[in-house]
């Protein structure tokens, strides 16, 4: 006899038939229910005690001891195994944005770094302050590059290796004027012979009135340096000179090296005892040496120093390039000792920025493509007879005309032939 309320039956199990636990006559039994007891009675609640468990008045899933604390009750999410199953989903556009900020804040804090850095390493040396009766500016941006001899940081060794003599002091070399514009970039070298008239100048050490004189181009820089040879620059050319950057022989090396050299592309083989250039006919890449003995050759030239300074247009043209290109700029392992050499080695006037120093480079890289200029300033005679020997004496028409273009930044249709 089972002491059941009026009303239940013993109902099968539904896995193993009979043996099931009591429920009304019709009631669902869900697979998942092992034992019910009746309402009313026992249980968490009210219901009577069946076995070792203990029911409310409804269907209830037997539930295994809650961990901590045992005992039954509802499923809670310690009842299973796999935690990692019930931990929050990773919200990945929260981690990216973070991850964005992160790299944005890092690039800039290397950026103003960088730029720190290099600003505080600029030898701003040149005053241009000093130059006097300066023309009025013009349309885009001049800068003066100009190339010396000087041997600074040289060893007796390096100066062997390199072919550079034993002279002190330092000489203008290379002189060459960078414009850059709304109608192109254009270089125009300036050879050192040009026979020019140097003005009347206070000068910057001596503190003497130096008067005019008619002298080869490179004697202003002889006689009081950068700031004569500006004066001298501006007052033959009509053209203001926004920015002076300055380079010697072992800067200029350096830098080359540092790039890890300079690639050059030769119609013909060069060959120059007095420089030691020698090189075969095809694309080579030049180290600071050789890149050195190349810009210095002239006498395999036929066109003698003016071919030379159009080697020398073709080579800064080429640094310029590789300079500015992505293998350079994204590559640290290569840019900062690039950055490194020239900033040790170049010698610019008091208002250049790291900035402007940056736009030149490009300018001199913009040259050599789709409407830039390379060109000599126009010659009537390169074998002038003076009094201080053989110099190079200017068209005055041409040049008068292509110097007013660049002024007003225009398209330089005047031509060096």
């Amino acid at each position: 006899m089972n002491d059941w309320p009026e009303g239940w039956t013993e109902q099968p199990h539904p896995r193993r038939g009979r043996g099931g636990p009591p429920q009304p006559e019709g009631a669902r039994v869900m697979p998942h229910v092992s034992r019910q007891a009746p309402p009313g009675q026992g249980g968490y609640g009210q219901g009577p005690a069946y076995g070792d468990h203990r029911y409310d008045g409804y269907e209830q899933s037997y539930a295994p001891p809650q961990r901590g604390g045992g005992g039954y009750g509802p499923p809670s999410r310690y009842d299973h195994d796999d935690h990692d199953a019930y931990r929050p989903r990773p919200n990945w556009g929260r981690r990216i944005k973070w991850t964005v900020i992160s790299l944005v804040m890092v690039m800039l804090v290397t950026g103003v770094g960088t730029y720190l850095w290099a600003d505080s390493k600029l030898r701003r040396e040149v005053d241009l302050s000093v130059v006097e009766e300066r023309p009025d500016s013009g349309k885009g941006t001049n800068y003066l590059i100009v190339g010396t001899d000087s041997r600074e940081g040289l060893t007796a060794e390096e100066r062997e290796d390199l072919r550079t003599g034993h002279a002190e002091g330092a000489r203008a070399d290379t002189m060459m004027v960078l414009h850059t514009g709304s109608n192109g970039n254009a270089l125009v070298s300036l050879p050192r012979d040009s026979w020019v008239t140097i003005p009347e100048f206070t000068g910057s050490s001596s503190g003497n009135r130096i008067p005019a004189s008619q002298n080869k181009l490179n004697a202003a820089y002889a006689m009081e340096g950068a700031e004569l040879l500006v004066r001298t620059v501006e007052y033959n050319t009509g053209l203001r000179i926004d920015n002076y950057a300055e380079i010697g022989f072992g800067g200029f090396a350096s830098v080359v090296d540092a790039l890890g050299g300079v690639e050059m592309c030769f119609e013909e083989a060069v060959q120059d005892k007095n420089s030691g250039a020698d090189f075969a006919a095809g694309c080579q890449d030049l180290d600071g040496g050789q890149s050195l003995a190349f810009v210095r050759q002239r006498y395999q030239e036929a066109m003698g120093d003016l071919g030379r300074t159009q080697n020398q247009q073709k080579f800064l043209g080429a640094l310029g390039n590789q300079v500015a290109s992505p293998a350079t700029l994204l590559n640290p392992f290569r840019l900062y000792p690039t950055m490194g050499a020239s900033l040790d080695s170049l010698i610019v006037d008091e208002e250049m920025s790291v900035f402007e120093l940056g736009r030149m480079f490009l300018a001199l890289r913009g040259v050599q493509g789709e409407g830039g200029t390379q060109m000599n300033v126009p010659v009537a005679d390169p074998g002038y007879a003076t009094d201080k020997g053989s110099a190079v004496l200017w068209d005055k028409e041409a040049a008068a005309q292509l110097f007013e273009q660049l002024k007003n930044d225009e398209t330089v249709t005047a031509t060096d032939g």
